[in-house]
């Protein structure tokens, strides 16, 4: 099958590029609003469900839309990107010295309209921060494009993380493990020629 990623994340892409997945680019603006009952994980998969409807229409039957949303939650309080450096530092502060939870939600959308939805769990630990260090991330990395306003590939990831649980890909924004085995299952690898 033809896959097509639709993301505007060089996370995502660089890592469907080292996996070996050949792909194209299609992008959209798609509401990223998520009903506010939704906790966690939930978050997640709704979110990368409701972009790959978008998509779904103009899917050609050996088409397969990725779509993806990561979140990052400090106990049940969902951080999305920061709007701004207020928002940002607020962010990091909380998190500093703590241990907090990163879901990415993924939604493999075929166009013969088989569709598998699913999430990845990862518990980050930071060691603790000083104000100092939050403002020269924020100014040399300008995290607004990052859920939680951090990127484990940063600085900040090299300097803070003391430990994981999970996948580390998980953090970077796409669960390579987990999208492997359910594009192999849906004989959308390359070299598959029927799904199973």
């Amino acid at each position: 099958m033809k896959l097509i990623l639709a993301s505007n994340s060089p996370r995502r892409r660089q890592l469907l590029t080292d996996m070996g997945l050949p792909y194209e680019i299609r992008l959209r603006e798609v509401d990223e609003d998520f009903p506010a009952h939704l906790r966690r994980g939930e978050v997640a998969e709704y979110l990368a469900a409701y972009k790959a409807a978008a998509y779904a229409p103009d899917l050609a039957p050996d088409e397969l839309v990725i779509t993806a949303d990561t979140i990052v939650c400090l106990e049940n309080d969902v951080l999305n990107k920061p709007a701004d450096r207020a928002e940002a530092t607020a962010m990091l502060t909380r998190l500093q010295g703590r241990a907090h939870d990163v879901f990415t939600g993924v939604c493999l959308r075929a166009g013969d309209g088989r569709q598998v939805v699913f999430s990845d769990q990862t518990t980050v630990h930071f060691r603790s921060l000083n104000p100092a260090e939050i403002g020269y991330y924020i100014d040399t990395c300008q995290p607004y494009d990052k859920a939680g306003s951090y990127g484990a590939q940063d600085w900040l990831g090299m300097a803070a993380i003391t430990r994981l649980e999970g996948s580390y890909f998980n953090v970077m924004g796409l669960p390579t493990h987990r999208v492997w085995a359910e594009l192999e299952a849906l004989g959308a690898l390359p070299g598959s020629t029927q799904p199973r």
